[in-house]
C-alpha cells in the first residue's frame, strides 16, 4: 500500500477503549477530574474524534480511485484548487489546516475531479507532516493516472505554532512537490502558479 509509513500497523479492534484510557490518565495528570459531569464523556468523544481524524490509514489509492480514471485526448493543465485540507500535525497531534492545489497534464487519461479531493483528504486524515502530505498527494496523482506532470501546493495554518511555541498566529506553511513536465518545465511550473494565484 502506498506511502503508509512502514512501522503503521491496524489499530487493534479495542483502539477506542484504549484511546479512552488514554485521555482519562490524561485528564487526571492535568489535575482534572474525569469523573465530573463535564468530562465525563470526553474520553469517548476524543477516542471517536481521533479515530476518524486518522481514519486515512483505512484508504487506499485504489478504492479511493474506483475506476474514475477515463481516456481522454486532453493534453492541457487540469487544475483544482482551494481544496480544503485539515489535518493532525504528528510531532504535538493539534491541527493544521489550509487549502490544497492540484494540477496535472493528462497523458491520455483523465481522473474524476472529485477524486483529486478525495485523495488529498485519504491522505490528510493521518498523522502527517505538511511537507510529506504533499509530496503523497503529488506521487497518489501520479499513480492513478500517469500524467506527464503533476502539481501540488500546500497553503497551511498551524496551530501547533499558534497555540503554542512561537505564537504567530498569523503564520502560514506553503510546500509544493512538482513531478514530471512541472519540475522540469519552468513555463509550465509558471503556468500552474499563475492560474492557482487568480
Amino acid at each position: 500500500q502506498m506511502s503508509i509509513p512502514q512501522n503503521h500497523v491496524e489499530p487493534p479492534e479495542d483502539a477506542s477503549k484504549k484511546i479512552a484510557k488514554a485521555v482519562t490518565s490524561l485528564l487526571e495528570a492535568l489535575g482534572e477530574d474525569p469523573s465530573r459531569e463535564g468530562l465525563l464523556k470526553t474520553p469517548d468523544r476524543v477516542a471517536k474524534s481521533f479515530l476518524y481524524l486518522t481514519g486515512g490509514y483505512k484508504k487506499d489509492l485504489k478504492t479511493i480511485v474506483n475506476d474514475a480514471i477515463f481516456a481522454e485526448n486532453h493534453d492541457n493543465m487540469v487544475i483544482v484548487k482551494d481544496i480544503d485540507l485539515y489535518s493532525l500535525c504528528e510531532h504535538h497531534l493539534i491541527p493544521f489546516y489550509g487549502k490544497v492545489h492540484i494540477g496535472y497534464i493528462p497523458n491520455g487519461k483523465v481522473i474524476g475531479l472529485s477524486k483529486l479531493a478525495r485523495i488529498a483528504e485519504m491522505y490528510a486524515r493521518r498523522l502527517q507532516v505538511q511537507e510529506r502530505l504533499t509530496k503523497q498527494i503529488a506521487e497518489a496523482v501520479q499513480e492513478a493516472v500517469d500524467p506527464l506532470g503533476v502539481g501540488v501546493i500546500i497553503e497551511a495554518k498551524h496551530m501547533c505554532m499558534s497555540m503554542r511555541g512561537a505564537e504567530k498566529a498569523g503564520a502560514y506553511t506553503t510546500t509544493s512537490s512538482m513531478l514530471g513536465v512541472f519540475r522540469e518545465d519552468v513555463r509550465t511550473r509558471t503556468e500552474f502558479l499563475d492560474l492557482i494565484n487568480r
